[in-house]
């Protein structure tokens, strides 16, 4: 059996607590980050024209089973999002799973943490570390070294207004102060268990199997700098669905971003078997 990815997840992970606050609003939000810190929100930015994306692929998706276990029975340590980019597609594989616009939110973290250039795979921990997919060791300790905070205490009801839309309505406190500039609140819709057989490019003839793809990231709600973790915010989406979409290899990660794309807390949502 292999070493388990992640050791003493809960105990050695960073902590988003203040001390001796000097008002009461600092007091209040102070007494929310006593509760347990939710998960780690971790963003693969890969391609599947790209020759090292699938072992990338396949850390990912041992550390959130990894993590899973660390964290006990209904929890989540770490959560996984899977970004394909499009930048690959010219080499002789288009991605079906790729889109310009998660090469845009690579550039955004691209210069939000000071690098050269982009490149794939990348992992991206809390929005404020980063390291190369492949590279196992130091993306645990990036993940244990990540502060955490509360999850969001939303409640989430769904609807189907017409047979291609899913319709999530959000509504529930924050948990966590917002600091660092306005934030957004940020749902990501992903499918997991997707195999595609590659015909051409640097993966030609292979299956690659891809977990926790992002199909659909839309904005819940925008949030001033400083508002308090009691602050309870509201909003509903709508996500256009593809053909073959089945909810049972579907789920909901919502977080809070700040400008500077630091991640404020992560909840995960399945998705009910017969939405």
């Amino acid at each position: 059996m292999a070493p388990r990815f992640l050791a003493c997840f809960g105990s050695r992970g960073g902590s988003a607590t203040a001390s001796a606050p000097d008002n009461p609003a600092e007091q209040a939000d102070d007494q929310q980050q006593q509760l347990p810190p939710g998960p780690v929100l971790v963003e693969l930015f890969s391609s599947q024209g790209c020759g090292a994306s699938p072992e990338a692929d396949a850390v990912a998706a041992r550390l959130a089973q990894d993590a899973a276990e660390e964290g006990g029975a209904g929890e989540r340590a770490v959560v996984v999002l899977g970004f394909h980019v499009d930048y690959w597609d010219y080499r002789g594989w288009k991605d079906p799973f790729a889109s310009s616009a998660w090469t845009v939110r690579q550039k955004a973290y691209v210069e939000a943490l000071q690098l050269d250039t982009l490149f794939t795979p990348q992992v991206v921990v809390q929005g404020r570390a980063h390291c190369v997919g492949t590279e196992q060791d130091k993306l645990a300790q990036a993940v244990r070294d990540a502060p955490r905070y509360p999850s969001p205490a939303m409640k989430v009801t769904f609807q189907r207004p017409n047979p291609g839309t899913l319709q999530a309505t959000f509504k529930g406190a924050l948990r966590a102060r917002v600091d660092g500039g306005d934030g957004s609140v940020l749902v990501a819709l992903y499918e997991s268990g997707v195999v595609t057989d590659c015909g051409r490019g640097e993966n030609k003839g292979k299956s690659l199997l891809n977990d926790h793809v992002v199909r659909r990231l839309e904005k819940v709600a925008a949030v001033r700098d400083g508002a308090s973790a009691k602050k309870t915010v509201s909003g509903s989406v709508q996500f256009p669905l593809w053909d073959g979409f089945r909810a049972t290899k579907c789920g909901l990660v919502l977080f809070v971003q700040n400008a500077k794309l630091h991640v404020l807390g992560v909840q995960h949502f399945d998705l009910p078997d017969n939405v």
